[in-house]
């Protein structure tokens, strides 16, 4: 078995200065919402392998404040595929990952990562909010046999959610 979690940048800083898209910094709201998904994920128990981020400013602190905040001791990549890339490079990027990991978290952007989610899964209409994290299961022992429409959606959670249920 196979996880793949999918984790859309937190909200980014629009009144910041930033000379590229790619440099553009995360709104406090994003990290505090990147911090939290790190927390759930450590809290679950379910802390990745190996993290792949966009070479963007905003996805590669979304990755390093949930790896942060949840104390995770997996190796933080970078990968220009998940800030240029559609679905179809993004698979491939998964394919290649060295099979003795068993989960894989990839920090991108929109609209790949609500594509990738719904593609993963069978074309499911998927919309992946700011810092919105899926998990999606794979029954193959190889990164190489993912294929879409093969994966199961586990779970989907967004930060409203996380919120909604600390306050209960």
């Amino acid at each position: 078995m196979k996880s793949l979690f999918i984790l859309r940048h937190g909200k980014s800083d629009w009144n910041a200065d930033f000379a590229a898209d790619d440099e553009r910094p995360l709104a406090p709201r994003g990290q505090s919402a990147a911090r939290a998904m790190g927390l759930f994920l450590s809290r679950l128990g379910q802390i990745p392998d190996l993290v792949i981020s966009s070479t963007a400013v905003r996805a590669h602190d979304t990755a390093r404040l949930a790896v942060e905040a949840g104390d995770w001791s997996c190796t933080v990549e970078t990968n220009r595929k998940l800030y240029e890339g559609d679905t179809d490079l993004v698979l491939e990027l998964v394919q290649k990952q060295d099979d003795s990991y068993e989960s894989l978290l990839l920090a991108g952007h929109e609209p790949t990562s609500s594509a990738m989610v719904g593609r993963l899964i069978g074309d499911g209409l998927v919309r992946m909010p700011t810092a919105a994290l899926a998990r999606i299961d794979f029954p193959v022992e190889n990164w190489a046999d993912i294929r879409f429409g093969r994966g199961t959606l586990i779970w989907l959670v967004t930060p409203k959610l996380l919120k909604k249920g600390l306050e209960t």
